[in-house]
C-alpha cells in the first residue's frame, strides 16, 4: 500500500462504505431533524484509490448530492440520467472542484487511471440515510444504457447487495 494512502486511511479512520465500495468517514450529521427523525443534512469525506481498491459502484439517491474535490489526483464521475443520456464529469484541482448530482441520477466514480488517490467530500440535504440509497445492478443498467457497457461492467453491482444495511446512516 502506498504510504500516503495508508496515512490518509489512518488519519481519517476511513472504512469501506457498504454496498458501493468507497472509503469514507461521516463528518457531519445535523443536530436538527425532520419529524420522521431523519437529519436535515449530512456530510462525509471519501477517498478513491487502487490499492486497497476504493471506488463507487453505480447507485442513485433520492436527494441531490454535492461533490467537493479536496486533493490528490482527479476523479471521474459517470452519470446515467433517467432520460437515457449520460455524462462524465472530472473533478480535480485543474478542473471542477464541485459538482451537484441531481436526485434520481445513477452515479459511479473512480480515480482517474494513473493516479495514487483522490480525496473528496459529499454533502446531502436532506441528510443521507441508508434508505435513500439504491444500488444499480449491471443487468438493470445495461438494459437502459447499452452505450455505456464498459463503465457498467466495471462499475455496476454484480451481487444482490443493492441496499445499505438496515439502519445504516452516514
Amino acid at each position: 500500500m502506498h504510504p500516503k494512502i495508508k496515512s490518509l486511511i489512518e488519519h481519517y479512520n476511513f472504512q469501506p462504505l457498504p454496498a458501493e465500495g468507497t472509503f469514507f468517514v461521516s463528518t457531519y450529521r445535523s443536530a436538527t431533524e425532520f419529524e420522521n427523525g431523519k437529519p436535515h443534512g449530512t456530510a462525509m469525506i471519501g477517498m478513491y484509490c487502487d490499492e486497497p481498491r476504493s471506488l463507487s459502484l453505480f447507485h442513485r439517491l433520492t436527494a441531490d448530492e454535492v461533490w467537493h474535490f479536496y486533493g490528490g489526483d482527479p476523479l471521474r464521475l459517470v452519470l446515467l440520467y433517467p432520460d437515457g443520456s449520460s455524462k462524465d464529469v472530472i473533478l480535480g484541482s485543474d478542473s471542477l472542484v464541485q459538482f451537484v448530482i441531481p436526485a434520481g441520477v445513477w452515479q459511479a466514480g473512480h480515480m482517474v487511471e494513473g493516479g495514487v488517490y483522490s480525496l473528496f467530500g459529499c454533502t446531502v440535504a436532506p441528510g443521507f440515510t441508508g434508505d435513500m440509497f439504491e444500488g444499480g445492478t449491471q443487468q438493470q443498467l445495461l438494459d437502459q444504457y447499452p452505450d455505456r457497457i464498459d463503465d457498467i461492467r466495471k462499475l455496476g453491482i454484480n451481487t444482490n447487495e443493492i441496499h445499505m444495511p438496515k439502519g445504516f446512516a452516514s
